[in-house]
């Protein structure tokens, strides 16, 4: 997880053992995902994946509660470097733009992480007993979206005085525009025997985010 400097701005660098901890979490979170590719989910269990991590049993309880947490984990920490990046972009940008921007820098700077994103999507529809953790995971994200949005714009944060339900309505939006889009774009993906084309990925995304700025009152043009 990035964590950014108070202020905004550049993500500030971790301390020495918190850059421990997320290297241990991120060895367990890439040997479930890895394990889970490779066998199935109902196949793997948990002392698998820390001995595929090299690390002790009772350490992976310090970091996932579940087989199924640590298999969603890549989709955890995608979410949570979308709202970091989000929090790093310009008080004066509009909030969609913003939110394009982060999402698009995501995807342009973590190739490996986006590799594991996908390839962690691609699992929780082929695994219904991922389902559960995967929601999880989206509601922890709406909420902490929707409190940088707040943020950004100088709005009272979700659920506190003055609240209009804005930042929590936006969140949403945005959020489930990007889930639509990456959706279609990975049905096309398992349907294809091409490698996976980000460049489209980012087109629909651009369309998605252009047809929210617009409105929802009449249809836009179809993207690519």
């Amino acid at each position: 997880m990035v964590q950014l400097a108070s202020g905004g701005g550049e993500p500030a660098s971790p301390g020495r053992r918190e850059r421990k901890k997320q290297a241990t979490r991120a060895a367990l979170r890439t040997a479930a995902l890895r394990l889970a590719l490779r066998h199935g989910v109902e196949n793997v269990t948990v002392e698998q994946i820390a001995g595929e991590a090299d690390i002790a049993l009772r350490t992976f309880f310090n970091y996932f509660s579940s087989k199924e947490e640590a298999v969603v984990a890549s989709l955890a920490a995608a979410a949570q470097e979308l709202v970091a990046r989000f929090r790093a972009r310009p008080r004066t940008e509009p909030v969609l733009r913003a939110f394009r921007e982060a999402v698009l820098t995501v995807m342009n700077e973590s190739d490996a992480a986006g590799r594991d994103h996908v390839r962690a999507l691609q699992l929780v529809r082929s695994a219904p007993t991922l389902v559960p953790q995967q929601l999880a995971v989206l509601a922890a994200q709406e909420q902490a979206l929707a409190e940088a949005i707040a943020e950004h714009v100088g709005h009272p944060a979700p659920g506190r005085p003055g609240d209009t339900g804005y930042p929590l309505l936006c969140a949403a939006a945005a959020l489930t525009a990007l889930r639509v889009v990456l959706d279609q774009w990975l049905r096309q993906t398992v349907a294809s025997a091409e490698p996976p084309d980000t460049a489209l990925l980012g087109r629909r995304i651009d369309t998605a985010i252009d047809q929210l700025t617009a409105g929802l009152d009449h249809p836009g043009r179809p993207g690519p």
